[in-house]
């Protein structure tokens, strides 16, 4: 029987592993990083980017994320329009910003209804019923907002008017929440994690759900760059691809899910349970554009004084990049 020698075998065995090693460096080299924004730290509704790095389905797809939170819409539009992103998730309301030149498209919805934004009262308070709050105080963050149009809208709905509720602009929720304790306002329109938590707290009481009125509308966007969508196409489909695989595995798999929420946004069992059902059913698994959400949503700008006529929105998203 012949046998072969050992420094033969050595390299041999030496060309195996380099072979290896080089095989294994070209598939390291297939990944892709893209560097992606949050509109806002807190909020589960962008949870899915997180989720599908842990989770190594973003690997899968041969892309690996950078990613970055901004205090709001408008900062990280900015930090995209420097070039500092490839994707942005974030609110409807910038939709508007591509018309005053942001380098952007939107690429695909991954929230619907508004159910990551919420009206809060106090416990105790003598507001039952949505209709007691009519001709009283309601904060939101900025006057040219989303919770702005919602609450604006809200009044419109129920038959009073644009003053049916008076708007106050508060900016962040924690200044909000703190007005309404101090009985500066009567309520709060703001995000949902931070009405949960304060329902938790036992001071406070949810009086609308904002999913409940607008069932057909586009709460959140995923964004990409013009440089990224001309550059490197095959990416921005690759990373779609990963995001609503992801959004799938979130639905089958919840407690994973809620242990990572409670990790990353810092939040108790309870109300990590509460945003997941209340956010979830609203996640889109294929990411297309509804029409009827889009002229709302094209009104909305109107309204809100963001643009002073309706856009042409097909002009400012694209579906070519979606999962087919």
């Amino acid at each position: 029987m012949f046998t072969m020698p050992w420094k033969v075998r050595l390299a041999g065995a030496c060309a195996v592993a380099a072979l290896g090693g080089l095989i294994l460096t070209g598939a390291a080299s297939a990944q892709t990083t893209l560097r992606l924004g949050k509109a806002q730290a807190n909020q589960f509704a962008f949870i899915p980017a997180d989720i599908g790095v842990e989770t190594g389905i973003f690997k899968k797809h041969g892309i690996d994320l950078d990613i970055s939170a901004f205090a709001g819409d408008a900062k990280m539009v900015q930090a995209l329009t420097a070039n500092s992103l490839d994707i942005a998730l974030g609110g409807s309301p910038s939709f508007s910003a591509i018309v005053k030149g942001a380098p952007m498209k939107a690429v695909a919805v991954f929230s619907g209804a508004p159910n990551i934004i919420m009206l809060t009262v106090l416990k105790d308070g003598p507001f039952k019923t949505v209709d007691d709050i009519k001709g009283h105080t309601v904060s939101v963050s900025g006057a040219g907002s989303l919770t702005f149009w919602l609450t604006q809208q809200l009044s419109r709905r129920l038959g009073w008017g644009d003053d049916g509720i008076k708007i106050t602009p508060l900016g962040a929720s924690e200044a909000q929440i703190a007005a309404l304790m101090t009985h500066q306002i009567d309520g709060t329109t703001t995000d949902s994690v931070t009405v949960e938590k304060f329902v938790e707290s036992g001071n406070g009481r949810i009086l609308v759900k904002f999913g409940d009125y607008f069932p057909d509308f586009t709460t959140s966007c995923i964004y990409a760059s013009n440089a990224l969508i001309e550059s490197n196409p095959a990416a921005l489909k690759a990373f779609l691809a990963g995001w609503f695989e992801t959004i799938a595995y979130m639905r089958d798999h919840r407690p994973a899910v809620l242990d990572t929420t409670i990790k990353l946004i810092g939040m108790s069992p309870g109300v990590a349970s509460a945003i997941y059902d209340d956010t979830m059913p609203t996640m889109s698994l294929d990411g297309r554009f509804n029409p009827k959400a889009l002229d709302l949503l094209a009104d909305s700008f109107v309204a809100m004084k963001l643009l002073p006529s309706k856009p042409d929105m097909a002009s400012l998203l694209t579906e070519t990049y979606l999962p087919k």
